[in-house]
């Protein structure tokens, strides 16, 4: 891996999107990326505009997917949040990997949730038209700009309500954090490799509101979230703005 400026946005190969990736290997890099997780804030951040859509429905449940899901990490803490909070939730998730989709269904069901995993590849199979909100989780920045742009689009027709994207954001402090962090919660060559790696090749903050723009996501609200990343939010016209 070589430091490149950042810019530029610089796209790298990432080991994790490799095919015929080791099954051991792969699965230290996913208890990894679970430790990282854990302290991203991701969750919290992705929760408060579910919570207030939840509100708004006064009880009648709400069905979230997550796109890109890998080990469902984030998908059933996002969920454990929710039931403890009292909300009428259901978070499913997706993902290219088999074994990602095994590791997150054992996950969920360790934790006594009703998740349901399944097998796709988003940026090719038709995407379910019957949840509330659709998200994902630091997969846009594997995206060329065009993918990126027509992953949102898609995810904008599909979503009945919301659409919700975190990931990271391209910067010094951005790059510094993922290399140390990385190194500091995994033993995993695949992790120290990628986490950097996935900052080159992230956006900043005005590129995704370009993406945004070009994808029909008219008035989708961008902002910064804890460590050094992006929420952007856009709801389909006709309900009440997010907070």
């Amino acid at each position: 891996m070589l430091f490149q400026p950042l810019a530029q946005r610089h796209r790298q190969p990432e080991w994790m999107d490799q095919p015929g990736l080791d099954p051991a290997a792969h699965t230290e890099a996913l208890e990894g990326l679970r430790r990282i997780n854990a302290l991203s804030g991701a969750v919290g951040s992705l929760l408060a505009p579910i919570r207030f859509l939840a509100r708004e429905h006064n009880g009648q449940a709400l069905r979230v997917l997550d796109l890109a899901c890998g080990g469902g990490d984030n998908t059933s803490a996002l969920a454990e949040r929710a039931r403890r909070e009292g909300l009428a939730v259901r978070v499913d998730g997706c993902d290219l990997s088999p074994q990602a989709v095994a590791m997150a269904s054992r996950s969920s069901r360790e934790r006594d949730l009703d998740g349901v995993f399944f097998q796709a590849d988003v940026l090719k199979d038709p995407l379910p038209d019957d949840y509330d909100v659709i998200l994902c989780t630091l997969f846009l920045h594997h995206l060329d700009e065009e993918a990126a742009v027509g992953l949102l689009s898609r995810m904008g027709r599909a979503s009945r309500q919301l659409v919700l994207v975190n990931d990271l954001i391209r910067s010094p402090l951005g790059y510094g954090l993922a290399w140390a962090g990385c190194r500091l919660l995994s033993r995993s060559p695949i992790v120290h490799f990628d986490g950097p790696v996935s900052v080159q090749g992230s956006f900043q903050l005005e590129e995704v509101r370009s993406l945004a723009v070009r994808a029909g996501l008219d008035g989708a609200k961008i902002r910064r979230s804890w460590p050094e990343r992006y929420l952007l939010c856009w709801r389909r016209p006709g309900g009440p703005p997010q907070p």
